[in-house]
């Protein structure tokens, strides 16, 4: 990164808070910490919980460009000043590389780590689609949240989705309309978000992969580099679950989440 970032994040203390585990949440491309509310909702009680904006998402700088280890670094110091020693980590997408990536360089951060529907390898491009939806969206002539949705249609076709990016699409003090990420800045920087650094770094972190049976981000054919960084990771599929998993069947996920993290407290 060309200069110091400031991770946006909000935290969450239940009336225990003292004594309460920390657990630190990362969302996905394009996303934000709302994200992961549902997660955040149950866990409250019982967990410290710090959830963060990624650079260029939500409230965090933009950068020049986005890099994982950039991400990591900002986490790093977000944790830093935060005075927060070994806590849970929880990422899903984005989140869950830069969450695997903090845990190979800095495992002693981490007492559990929680990836969801993502694996530590190369991808190929897959958001094509909603890159041309996004830019699709003239914002200097928008005129109102559904033109942008139906200008959105012809690139997107999940309903779905273009609501999920669609929470990103404020009005500024001017009333200008802005996306909350920067758009622009990540397609730049797509490469680095799709790739995974060549390292043989391995994280002895007790970790859990959770994939949705019908995601294709986790695949047979990446086990082997799983164990490779991984050498103490489980998995869990949830059934009926795509990528969108802890959106898509919260109850589910969290009870597994909430298994896997009660070995911690």
């Amino acid at each position: 990164m060309g200069f110091h970032v400031s991770l946006h994040h909000s935290i969450s203390t239940p009336t225990n808070g003292g004594q309460a585990p920390w657990l630190i949440l990362i969302h996905g491309l394009f996303g934000n910490a709302d994200n992961l509310a549902v997660v955040k909702r149950h866990f409250a009680p019982h967990f410290n919980i710090v959830s963060v904006d990624l650079p260029d998402h939500g409230q965090s700088d933009w950068t020049t460009e986005f890099t994982l280890t950039g991400a990591v670094t900002e986490l790093k110091l977000l944790l830093d000043t935060l005075n927060i020693g070994p806590c849970a980590i929880l990422g899903h997408s984005l989140g869950g590389k830069v969450a695997m990536l903090f845990s190979l360089m800095h495992q002693e951060y981490v007492s559990r780590l929680i990836v969801a529907d993502i694996a530590p390898v190369n991808y190929t491009h897959r958001h094509q689609g909603i890159f041309d939806g996004l830019t699709a969206v003239a914002l200097d002539n928008l005129e109102s949240r559904k033109k942008a949705d139906q200008l959105m249609s012809q690139h997107i076709k999940e309903p779905g989705v273009r609501q999920f990016l669609l929470k990103s699409l404020f009005q500024d003090e001017s009333k200008a309309w802005r996306w909350r990420f920067n758009l622009h800045g990540l397609i730049a920087s797509y490469t680095n978000i799709i790739s995974w650094p060549d390292t043989n770094e391995t994280s002895q972190c007790p970790t859990l992969f959770i994939k949705g049976n019908e995601s294709d981000y986790i695949l047979p054919e990446h086990r082997p580099l799983i164990a490779k960084h991984f050498p103490n990771a489980k998995a869990h599929v949830i059934e009926g679950a795509g990528h969108w998993l802890h959106a898509e069947k919260p109850a589910a996920f969290n009870r597994i989440v909430e298994n896997y993290l009660s070995k911690c407290k």
